[in-house]
């Protein structure tokens, strides 16, 4: 399952620093605008402590394999990136193909680096970015318009129709600076054909707020007022210093890593934060198998069945599915593997209908 969170934000703000963190391939990072001129694209690793744990028990041969989701850092927006300022229509393109947006603001001061405005104000970055994703929208929305408008008069075109009662909605919202993601919809036809437009501010959103050392566990002033400006949004706010986590990324071990978070005050690395939070703005969740050959981990949609669940593994698996083993990683961890919890009765057997439940470790039995 290949999903995706873009890395957007003005130019200076800390996305390619932030990138770099995250994944080994190193975008390049300097003190001038567009310094990222294709988009980097890193496979992250999710961290699970989970099965680590299980790893412990099982001892598997080949190892522990944890899931992914892609990070892709884009250039850096400017106003008028919409009409194509700076390197915006292909930026905007590139945002398009992503699940999810990681909106990164600057939230430091410091003299040394540049702003492309001038000064540092993270609610006016924002509002910027918002303006050029809303105005790219509201182009969308215009020219779709015009052609469900066509097609629902001379054919009498129900699904047009359908389209046409969304895309007005959509047009009145961002005519009026609110994002796609705002509209309320009335029903599972209009959300169904909501999901063909593939607008910009309909994806989910977390705001990444960059601060200096002494704010990253506290958090500082702009980062209540990015909190302030976004309350009303279905967003997630995460606070993390790039700077610190590019100082953690170069130490060697993972003991080297604690000790450094520690030390500052942190339990977890805000990139491990980040990762997480990414990964469940996707709506994913994890399930696992473990035994003596691999302990791994394997991301689903929330809310799928066992049968689907299946499939993530081999489309045979679903195709065939006769019924799953599922024991819950509590119990499997309590009762010390699989064969304990096989004679405590704690393994349950569940057929098409069962709710796949994050944490499940699951053995499906099928036939083709």
């Amino acid at each position: 399952m290949s999903l995706q969170c873009g890395i957007v934000g003005l130019p200076n703000v800390g996305k390619s620093t932030l990138f770099n963190c995250l994944s080994n391939a190193k975008a390049q990072s300097a003190n001038f605008p567009f310094c990222t001129i294709e988009p980097n694209v890193g496979v992250i690793t999710v961290p699970d402590e989970r099965l680590i744990k299980l790893g412990e028990i099982c001892k598997p041969e080949r190892g522990i394999i944890p899931t992914t989701v892609e990070i892709v850092d884009i250039a850096g927006l400017v106003k008028g990136a919409s009409k194509g300022e700076g390197l915006g229509n292909k930026f905007l393109a590139n945002i398009r193909e992503t699940d999810a947006i990681i909106h990164v603001l600057r939230c430091f001061d410091d003299e040394n680096v540049v702003h492309v405005d001038g000064s540092v104000n993270p609610v006016r970055d924002k509002e910027i970015i918002d303006a050029e994703l809303q105005l790219k929208d509201l182009e969308t929305v215009e020219s779709r318009i015009q052609k469900c408008e066509k097609a629902a008069k001379a054919g009498g075109d129900k699904n047009a129709k359908l389209q046409l009662e969304v895309l007005v909605k959509y047009r009145e919202a961002l005519s009026q600076g609110k994002n796609a993601r705002t509209v309320e919809l009335d029903n599972k036809d209009q959300e169904a054909a909501a999901k063909d437009l593939f607008l910009l501010t309909n994806k989910p959103v977390m705001y990444v707020c960059n601060v200096d050392e002494a704010s990253a566990v506290t958090g500082n002033a702009y980062v209540e007022q990015v909190r302030e400006a976004v309350k009303d949004e279905d967003a997630q706010v995460l606070v993390l210093a790039a700077k610190i986590e590019s100082e953690i990324a170069e130490l060697e071990t993972y003991e080297e890593r604690q000790m450094f978070l520690e030390e500052i005050g942190l339990q977890e690395s805000g990139v491990n934060r980040l990762i997480k939070a990414a990964y469940a703005l996707l709506n994913l969740r994890t399930f696992l198998t473990a035994g003596s050959d691999e302990v791994r981990a394997w991301t689903f949609k929330a809310g799928a069945k066992a049968p689907q669940c299946a499939g993530v593994i081999h489309t045979d698996f679903e195709r065939g599915f006769i019924r799953a083993e599922v024991i819950k990683y509590t119990d499997f961890i309590a009762l010390g593997g699989e064969a304990q919890c096989r004679a405590a009765g704690k393994l349950a057997t569940e057929g098409k209908d069962y709710l796949v439940q994050d944490g499940d470790i699951m053995h499906f039995l099928f036939n083709v």
